[in-house]
């Protein structure tokens, strides 16, 4: 958005690009895309299981300014002379050629790169002693990983980009319909893994050289097939979440800006996502038809048409074919989205309690009883208002406290029934005899792991008595992946009862006691 305004800005006349207002508001805007391949080492890394900041130290390594600036000077030899995949070669490590290329805003290397890291972590950890591990692993992982990066993986990477773009020149001279097709359906997919960077010096030098290009004029009815998409899941998601994600996604989109939308949004959810392609596919097609053409690389979204303004014909038929193009691509997107759907992601704060068992607590509420709840976990004991989470720490799924665990064992803390093991083994469900309704929630945002560092020892409908094992889980893998493991351990019928007290020690042992439930009077 910030982007999108900038541009505005200029289109009215009330900045120029020389201008330090506009420059500020630039860097403000470009700067986490620019330097993408940090923040995306910090996720990959923690997706893969391996430590985060590790990660961002490969991305930072992508965008270092002086490697950079290097392949300004006289290169040395060139290698692959004459063909796509000519490189001047600046530098060399160990005697050999370092192609030096420009990672920032890209995706796939530092993906790449995050992936083999954390592989090599894995060994590492296994054959490195754990007193020296701390400062031998990096180590061991930044002198490996950050050269074979420069050598391998990014050239390779950023070649298949350019194979791309030259391979789309190609395809447009044969069908300007097809390839129109081609570039809108897949541009969004070459946005998510900086691929399009291959098409764009392609369209500099034409619009260089020739006064104009077709093939990025071809892309522009993408986003705002991404944005009615993104129309159609604000609309249809009973997520207030999904919803609150959508509304700012969508206005970013507006001006072009659609990676919040693809990331946030349709690439989750999946079918919106290939809707969108398709919807993309149908405005290129509309627009290769029309012959459209980009005579200026200017502003993104609403603000990119002035891009179609011959200078020399003025306002003519591909102009205006540029808003119908673009209007049936968002027209398409939403339509296509609404009509296909989508599997609306649940919002966790809802009871794991199904409702064939919704009577059992009222079967077993007794007045002027108090129900003991045993620990099922050994560790810290935290009020639960203290924990960062604020669906648990303000009460949203009942009273209960939480657990800094020392060990990464769940024992059950009641004699009762599981009612649900989450798929991914982070969360709980359990009832017991006496009709107290149980969540214990292993960590926070644990459940972005997908299952990984857990061990289920029980199934749904399993009968447990106090102390029986339930789960177990890495609890150090856990942590340096970068996610909390405090513990909430919480009573979801909460207003079936007058009261709930925690214990009042400050370390407790599994199957100790914690909670006491109060019935009502």
């Amino acid at each position: 958005m910030i982007k999108g305004f900038n541009e505005l800005f200029i289109s009215f006349g009330w900045i120029t690009e020389s201008s330090g207002t506009y420059q500020l508001l630039k860097a403000t805007g470009d700067c986490l895309f620019y330097f993408f391949p940090i923040f995306l080492g910090y996720t990959a890394m923690k997706k893969f299981g391996g430590s985060p900041f590790i990660g961002m130290a490969i991305g930072a390594s992508l965008v270092y300014p002086t490697l950079s600036g290097l392949s300004n000077g006289e290169s040395l030899f060139v290698l692959y002379g004459g063909t796509i995949f000519e490189s001047p070669i600046h530098i060399t490590f160990l005697g050999i050629p370092v192609i030096l290329m420009s990672y920032s805003s890209s995706v796939i290397p530092i993906i790449l790169a995050s992936f083999c890291a954390s592989r090599f972590e894995k060994v590492l950890k296994r054959i490195i002693p754990r007193v020296v591990r701390t400062f031998l692993v990096p180590f061991f992982i930044m002198l490996i990983i950050v050269p074979v990066t420069f050598l391998i993986i990014g050239p390779i990477s950023t070649w298949a980009g350019n194979l791309i773009g030259s391979g789309a020149t190609e395809i447009y001279g044969l069908s300007p319909i097809l390839t129109g097709f081609i570039i809108g359906f897949m541009w969004q997919v070459l946005v998510i893994f900086g691929l399009h960077w291959g098409i764009i010096p392609i369209a500099l030098l034409n619009i260089g050289i020739l006064g104009s290009d077709p093939i990025m004029a071809l892309s522009f009815a993408a986003s705002f097939a991404q944005i009615g998409a993104v129309l159609a899941v604000i609309i249809k998601t009973k997520n207030k979440k999904m919803k609150v994600l959508g509304i700012p996604a969508f206005i970013s989109g507006i001006f072009g800006v659609t990676e919040p939308a693809i990331y946030g949004l349709t690439l989750p959810l999946k079918r919106p996502f290939i809707m969108s392609c398709i919807a993309g596919g149908i405005g290129g097609s509309l627009l290769g038809y029309a012959g459209s053409k980009f005579y200026i690389l200017g502003g993104l979204g609403v603000f990119g048409y002035p891009n179609y303004v011959n200078k020399i014909a003025g306002i003519d038929f591909t102009f205006y074919m540029s808003f119908i193009a673009t209007g049936v691509a968002f027209i398409f997107g939403f339509i296509l989205t609404y009509l296909v759907g989508f599997k609306d992601p649940v919002e966790e704060t809802s009871s794991p309690i199904t409702e064939e068992n919704e009577n059992l607590t009222e079967e077993h509420q007794f007045d002027d009883q108090v129900f003991e709840i045993a620990s099922p976990l050994t560790g810290t004991v935290i009020k639960l208002q203290e924990i960062k989470d604020e669906t648990f720490a303000g009460e949203h799924m009942g009273k209960g406290v939480a657990i800094r665990p020392t060990s990464g064992r769940v024992v059950s803390p009641v004699n009762g029934i599981v009612q649900i093991i989450y798929r991914t083994k982070h969360a709980i469900g359990l009832i017991s005899d006496d009709g107290v309704e149980l969540l214990i929630h292993i960590g926070q945002d644990t459940v972005q792991l997908k299952g990984q560092y857990f061990e289920a020892f029980v199934k749904d409908g399993d009968r447990v008595q106090v102390g029986d094992l339930i789960v177990e889980f890495d609890l150090q893998a856990i942590q340096e992946a970068g996610y909390e493991t405090v513990t909430p351990i919480i009573i979801t019928n909460t207003s079936n009862y007058q009261d709930i007290a925690q214990s009042t020690n400050d370390i407790v042992n599994e199957k100790e006691p914690l909670l006491k439930v109060f019935a009502q009077n």
